[in-house]
């Protein structure tokens, strides 16, 4: 969020009220040049994936990659990761850096995590997003990733997304899942394994004040999501001390398991039946993988997953 309004805020700025007018117009003559690399493979630099600060970021919770099944490099994949949470950090330490060891741990594999195009609106903020290795998550940039890149390719969507972040309560395990179909196409269309994945402790890193249904900041909460898509959460997690209120998240251990491929069929044109029927596989496996760890990480044997 600094970020975003220094950058914007800064570039009108300079543009309205300075001499430097030039800097942010050749600033926009190169998003404009530039326009289309995050939807073919980014700008990945490989020496900022391996910053020392991202051993501290993983460190602080502390964020660990699971490994469960070998993964051959001869093919491409799409790792499915749950739950988003509302800030998503174990899919950025695991995935987007180097801090867990990801090359180690999977040899051969190319890691594209894949987020909205709107941070690749923002100058400046687009350069450090790329430089990570994310790239759009929109499906031109995944066929792009899938057919034009090689072999070794595993593309990373978290497909609950912004509607996911409601439902990031202490506790919870509710997934945004039933109607998001698009991976499960894009999946069947180049026939690649869908792998299913948990980030198990995503949801207890924040608490959120929970309005009352019917009252006026629910009502503005609701009407804001359905103009924007994004629901906005009253969360809070700690301070810079240790009993202090504030927006960092709390210190608790982030684990993603990552569970075994599940092949996929190549059907140029999937028929809607073909792929409510890879959907609901997809969800068994997901299933499966949770329930088979969910003790390992203090979570009831009698808790299931809600898909919504």
């Amino acid at each position: 969020l600094p970020l975003v309004t220094v950058a914007i805020l800064g570039n009108l700025y300079v543009l309205v009220f300075t001499s430097y007018w030039p800097v942010t117009v050749l600033i926009f003559i190169w998003l404009a040049f530039d326009w289309k690399t995050p939807e073919q493979g980014g700008r990945r630099l490989n020496w900022v994936r391996r910053w020392r600060l991202w051993r501290y970021y993983c460190n602080y919770f502390p964020i660990k990659l699971l490994k469960t099944h070998d993964i051959s490099p001869s093919h491409n994949y799409i790792l499915v990761c749950h739950p988003h949470g509302l800030m998503s950090h174990a899919v950025f330490g695991n995935f987007a850096t180097e801090a867990t060891g990801f090359s180690k741990i999977f040899p051969g594999i190319i890691p594209y995590t894949l987020t909205l195009g709107a941070f690749f609106w923002v100058p400046f903020l687009r350069e450090y997003v790329l430089s990570t290795g994310v790239c759009s998550v929109s499906q031109s940039s995944m066929d792009f990733l899938l057919t034009q890149k090689g072999k070794g390719n595993m593309l990373i969507v978290v497909v609950g997304g912004l509607a996911e972040c409601r439902y990031s309560l202490p506790g919870s395990s509710t997934l945004v899942l039933k109607k998001r179909f698009g991976f499960v196409r894009v999946a069947l269309r180049h026939g690649v394994a869908l792998i299913p994945a948990y980030s198990f402790g995503e949801t207890e890193l924040y608490n959120q004040y929970i309005f009352s249904p019917g009252g006026l900041v629910n009502c503005f909460q609701m009407w804001f999501q359905s103009l924007v898509h994004v629901y906005p959460c009253a969360f809070y997690g700690r301070g810079f001390t240790r009993n202090s209120w504030g927006f960092l998240p709390y210190a608790r251990s982030l684990t993603t398991v990552v569970g075994e491929p599940l092949s996929l069929p190549k059907i140029e044109n999937p028929s809607e039946a073909d792929v409510a029927k890879y959907h609901e596989l997809y969800i068994d496996a997901l299933r499966k993988l949770f329930n088979e760890h969910k003790t390992k990480f203090g979570i009831s044997e009698t808790q299931e997953l809600e898909i919504i």
